[in-house]
């Protein structure tokens, strides 16, 4: 089976927690998919960074999360996911790159 790197398993679950919570308009099957896939990034997290790397960018998902909401109604709600999305993949990649 194919290694998909954790940084993208992140920004996926962003992305498509959003997309499964707007397109069935069930918020908690969209939080399902954004906790599952923040799940197995922090699992992955654990096993290539540690427990602090794994915490810390735990802590940055959720933060990412969070900071979406307000951040969608600035720029709209498309733009402040994909943002979040990056910012939460950049920082996964940036902890974890040297050690993967």
């Amino acid at each position: 089976m194919p290694h998909i790197p954790s940084s993208a398993i992140a920004a996926a679950g962003l992305v498509g927690g959003y997309a499964v919570a707007r397109w069935t308009k069930k918020r908690p099957l969209g939080g399902v998919v954004l906790a599952v896939a923040g799940g197995v990034a922090a699992r992955e997290w654990q096993r290539v960074g540690g427990a602090k790397a794994a915490v810390g960018l735990s802590a940055v998902y959720v933060a990412a999360f969070g900071g979406s909401h307000p951040l969608a109604r600035k720029i709209g709600a498309w733009p402040a996911v994909f943002t979040a999305a990056g910012a939460v993949g950049a920082a996964s990649w940036a902890v974890t790159r040297e050690r993967a």
